[in-house]
């Protein structure tokens, strides 16, 4: 170290002993963080390391079969969701944090639960589904079976909506142009039409009070889905009807077909409250606002011949962007961001009385 004299060697051997000593603590203080975290006294430091762990999550099967690529790192490099790690290796079973079922399958018998499988202790079962109550099938055979749901409830443990309005992230942004030239004061684009349908008779009784423009599979005009926003965009209203009435159960006939497609949404399904939780008051119009479907009709008619109030049902788009949600990585992805906040001793006794449960 070029100590050539006494001196030098004295000062150069005090240098050494100060440099391993400082070696020597900070050896100590990288130790005791790689600890377990039982030995962590320092809360923050104790949350870092839990929230910086991986979380593995297992799709035990894809939904419908339709099979998505899951190289690289998937929820950090599309959704910005660090510290998830999504799997279909079942070989990977032993060592998931969290197994996830999609119930279609499980439904129609093409999958089953791993029951003959010892469960490692902590791991969580989730029951996952898109679908309204009446199409899940038979629940009972599931109960104090899974931890979690992921569903579009709004109380499920992970809620995976159809679609939802974030804020815009920048509030200066220009408020997309409110389409003026509309053909029609009401439009319904509808393949799967039953006359037992409830929404089928507020479509009857109001197209009884104004003329509805039907697209669809029901009157052989299909539309392209290209030609689907641009086509809805020339209507004043748009009847985003759900065919199911059922808590919170809200699809893309809102978020995309009526907010995206630039008409006021009229709509028929979960109880207004539920419209109101996700949605500006101001943005939507509810069947039950009014006393008769003919005064709703009636209502539609003045509200398009007047531009001002009718334009106050755009006012949300200067602080709200729509976004959809329609791939399952992202929904899976999803898990992880709660992960830590979720109950960590949940079991569902009776999935369905759970599932089955009547708008609140």
């Amino acid at each position: 170290m070029g100590c050539d004299n006494t001196k030098k060697t004295a000062l150069c051997l005090k240098k050494c002993l100060l440099f391993l000593s400082v070696l020597s603590t900070v050896s100590l203080i990288f130790n005791g963080l790689l600890r377990e975290p039982k030995a962590i006294t320092n809360l923050s430091t104790f949350s870092n390391w839990r929230n910086n762990r991986n979380v593995t999550i297992l799709l035990w099967h894809w939904p419908f079969g339709r099979k998505l690529s899951l190289e690289g790192d998937v929820c950090w490099d599309r959704y910005r969701i660090p510290h998830c790690r999504l799997v279909v290796q079942r070989a990977l079973f032993p060592s998931a944090d969290v197994v996830v079922f999609h119930n279609k399958e499980l439904a129609q018998g093409h999958q089953k639960l791993p029951t003959d499988l010892p469960r490692p202790q902590g791991q969580r079962w989730a029951w996952m589904s898109l679908e309204a109550p009446a199409s899940n099938g038979n629940l009972h055979q599931y109960a104090n079976i899974f931890n979690m749901t992921i569903t579009y409830r709004r109380d499920a443990d992970v809620t995976i909506p159809y679609g939802e309005l974030i804020p815009k992230e920048d509030e200066g942004h220009l408020v997309d142009d409110i389409p003026l030239n509309k053909t029609f004061l009401v439009c319904w684009v509808v393949s799967n039409y039953r006359n037992e349908h409830k929404r089928s008779q507020v479509f009857k009784e109001l197209n009884a009070t104004v003329f509805v423009k039907v697209y669809g599979r029901w009157t052989k005009t299909r539309l392209h889905s290209r030609a689907l926003l641009p086509t809805i965009s020339h209507c004043y209203f748009y009847l985003a009807f759900e065919n199911i009435f059922t808590k919170d159960y809200i699809t893309e006939k809102l978020w995309r077909n009526a907010y995206q497609g630039g008409a006021v949404p009229v709509v028929v399904g979960p109880q207004l409250g539920d419209y109101k939780a996700v949605a500006p008051a101001n943005s939507f119009i509810h069947v039950d606002e009014f006393a008769s479907v003919k005064d709703l009709g009636r209502y539609l008619q003045q509200l398009a011949k007047d531009k001002k109030r009718y334009s106050e049902y755009f006012t949300w788009k200067h602080q709200w962007k729509v976004k959809l949600y329609t791939d399952w990585r992202e929904r899976l992805c999803k898990i992880c961001s709660q992960y830590n906040s979720l109950p960590q001793h949940k079991v569902y006794s009776d999935l369905e009385a759970w599932v089955n449960a009547i708008n609140t």
